[in-house]
């Protein structure tokens, strides 16, 4: 039996016997650490297609190293220290009885992680080709006016506050409703946080008409988080607008691919959308000089039409007028002829009235031999009236006959 002290022991002879010289090894950043100027790292080697740790281990990178491979690399070298970044490293093996195995990084190929980068950017422009998202959002329109506007950004970044600038000094005074939702736009974080930020905007798109993703200048590495597959994919099925500046002039990223616009700067971002605003207005005010003008050419058209019915009303007036004094001064000159023959024809009316009152006259039917009897006041024109002792007249021309009935 010996100790755990002898067998590390062992196994530190072991390390240091068949790790004689510095091995290159590739691996990802799982965590990063800095303290005075050292750095530590855990790296891991994951399964292929999978997120399945497969192995894992301790580095360092020492602060005078690290100041070497500065002077040799330059800023690269930072920007390849990130986590969830694959790099290539020259490491020097060692194993102490106490600390266990440690991984001592002499050398960094950050053309290695920049080769990855574009791998995983081509590995993902053919996934979502192949899903049929590449060009969903795109392929939406935008709003006539961009004025209700989710901002994605984190809140200490310079674009940030570059991309309000432009908006709150646009020179047509436009106003606009804008939303922040903070989230890490570099570094391992910044995939995830846009990510779900961008399906909280998707989940009250009626809010909002358009998303846009902003940060400030950076290299082709800090912007490697714009080329992960899920941020992108979220990016195209987000169902409104996703506008993106991300501060760079040649490097495009995944997201500028899918973004239904990408523009270099947070300040580009701004002027398009101010500009984008202006032309409605203008069109809206062509519209308006265009509706003014067919008014204009219609209410001349419509005036003239009334000038030529005033016209028209004027002169059928005095037509009528005409024809109406015509048949007055022809009525009015029948009228004594009419009025004599209407008189003359009442005449003989009454005259004939007369006659034949004349006619039916009781003295003048007297005269012709005919009597009027009565009984007590009533004219007596059946027997059945009387009765037997009943004071009878008798008139007839010469007088009265008084009798009795029998």
């Amino acid at each position: 039996m010996i100790t755990l002290y002898d067998l590390n022991i062992h196994i530190r002879q072991a390390v240091a016997l068949n790790f004689q010289q510095p091995v290159w090894i590739t691996a990802e950043i799982a965590q990063l650490g800095e303290s005075r100027g050292h750095f530590y790292l855990t790296l891991v080697q994951k399964e292929e297609n999978s997120r399945d740790i497969r192995a894992q281990a301790e580095a360092a990178l020492w602060a005078g190293e690290f100041r070497n491979l500065y002077r040799k690399i330059g800023q690269p070298l930072q920007q390849v220290l990130r986590e969830g970044l694959s790099v290539k490293m020259q490491v020097r093996p060692e194993f102490h009885e106490r600390y266990g195995l440690k991984l001592h990084i002499n050398d960094i190929d950050p053309a290695y992680t920049l080769g990855q980068l574009d791998l995983q950017r081509r590995q993902t422009i053919e996934m979502l080709r192949r899903e049929g998202m590449f060009d969903l959002n795109r392929d939406l329109s935008l709003p006539p006016v961009l004025q209700r506007i989710a901002l994605i950004s984190s809140e200490t970044a310079a674009g940030r506050q570059d991309f309000l600038r432009q908006l709150e000094d646009n020179r047509f005074g436009y106003t606009f409703e804008v939303t922040s939702f903070n989230a890490a736009v570099q570094g391992a974080s910044a995939g995830p946080e846009v990510s779900r930020a961008l399906r909280m905007i998707g989940s009250q798109f009626g809010h909002f008409d358009c998303a846009v993703i902003v940060r400030g200048g950076g290299s082709r590495m800090d912007l490697s988080a714009f080329d992960e597959p899920e941020l992108c994919s979220t990016a195209a099925r987000t169902p409104i607008p996703v506008l993106a500046g991300i501060g760079h002039d040649v490097d495009e990223t995944v997201l500028d691919l899918v973004a239904n616009r990408s523009l270099k700067t947070p300040t580009a971002v701004a002027e398009f959308i101010v500009q984008h605003n202006m032309m409605f207005e203008t069109e809206i005010l062509e519209l308006a000089g265009t509706v003014k003008q067919l008014a204009g050419i219609t209410i001349k058209s419509e005036q003239t039409r009334l000038d030529q019915t005033l016209a028209a009303t004027r002169w059928i007036s005095m037509q009528l007028a005409g024809n109406a004094r015509g048949r007055l001064e022809l009525t009015e000159s029948r009228i004594p002829m009419l009025s004599a023959h209407f008189l003359k024809k009442q005449h003989l009316a009454l005259d004939q009235a007369a006659a034949y009152c004349e006619a039916l006259h009781p003295d003048n039917i007297l005269r012709r031999g005919f009597s009027i009897t009565t009984s007590r006041g009533n004219i007596v024109t059946d027997p059945a009236q009387l009765q037997s002792g009943n004071p009878l007249e008798t008139r007839v021309k010469g007088g009265v006959v008084k009798s009795v009935v029998e």
